[in-house]
């Protein structure tokens, strides 16, 4: 795996750029170390976030908004002060019903976020 380092330790989001990564979908990434990732996910309404697996575990704060999430073949509603798990190589995805914030942590870090 290739190493990035850390991180600064202070990370302010009016200083990061958002990154487009798909319709109604931006992303910035808040912090991380070759263990460890934080990002913030802006979804608007009708935004898709495509079924996909990956090795990575993943725990989601749902900061706002609401989805329908899907996680192996259980599908469910979530909303703001919701939470979710996604072990490793789980297939997983969520439309945006009410536009809202999600704030994902990944373990070990997604290297594809970096390139």
């Amino acid at each position: 795996m290739k190493s990035f380092g850390p991180s600064k330790e202070f990370i302010f989001g009016d200083e990061i750029e958002w990154e487009i990564v798909g319709e109604g979908l931006k992303r910035k990434i808040m912090g991380y170390d070759d263990k460890i990732m934080l990002v913030k996910v802006d979804f608007q309404v009708g935004a898709i976030g495509v079924m996909h697996e990956h090795h990575h575990s993943q725990v989601t704060y749902v900061e706002s908004g609401e989805y329908k999430l899907t996680i192996g073949d259980v599908t469910k509603i979530v909303k703001g002060g919701d939470s979710f798990y996604i072990p490793p190589h789980v297939m997983h995805g969520a439309i945006c019903i009410k536009a809202g914030v999600l704030i994902d942590v990944f373990s070990p870090i997604r290297e594809d976020f970096m390139e």
